[in-house]
């Protein structure tokens, strides 16, 4: 009867048999394991917070600027309906229609402090809107924003009045 051949692979004794590798193969730990044990949970300790600032600074830029994209949105339309011929009141249309915007999209939650400030003399209407935008910190008042929109007020005029 043939003997069965012997394991290629480690062994009870932590010896590996062949000709690839005939020393031993044991976990040896010198000094410079026992130096960088814990090395990893200090690099997160101290990188986690870094990067959380990073996000939350990024996602605060953002709200930022959809606010003001918002605000300018709003601004414009007040803007337009004011423009139109015809209107008796184009302040109180301006900032009606900034306001109606504002609800209509859903931001009225999202702007604190909201203040829709038209300007009209005898040309131009000029439509501003400033508030806080959020902030993801709570207790802490988002960025200011302010955005102004204006534009000339359309008239009939006949071929000689230019």
């Amino acid at each position: 009867m043939a003997t069965p051949p012997r394991p290629a692979g480690p062994v009870a004794s932590g010896h590996r048999t062949g000709p690839a590798c005939p020393r031993p193969l044991r976990h040896r730990r010198g000094r410079r394991g026992r130096i960088d044990d814990g090395y990893a949970t200090l690099e997160l300790t101290v990188l986690f917070p870094v990067v959380l600032l990073i996000l939350f600074g990024v996602i605060q830029g953002a709200l930022y600027f959809h606010g003001r994209n918002v605000a300018m949105a709003a601004a414009e339309q007040g803007v337009r309906a004011a423009r139109a011929d015809g209107q008796s009141n184009r302040a109180g249309t301006a900032a009606g229609q900034a306001r109606q915007f504002l609800a209509d999209t859903g931001e009225l939650d999202n702007l604190t402090g909201l203040s829709i400030t038209p300007d009209v003399d005898a040309d131009t209407v000029r439509v501003t809107v400033s508030a806080r935008t959020v902030s993801l910190l709570p207790g802490i008042p988002g960025p200011k924003i302010s955005q102004t929109a204006s534009g000339d007020i359309e008239r009939f005029t006949n071929d000689g009045d230019r």
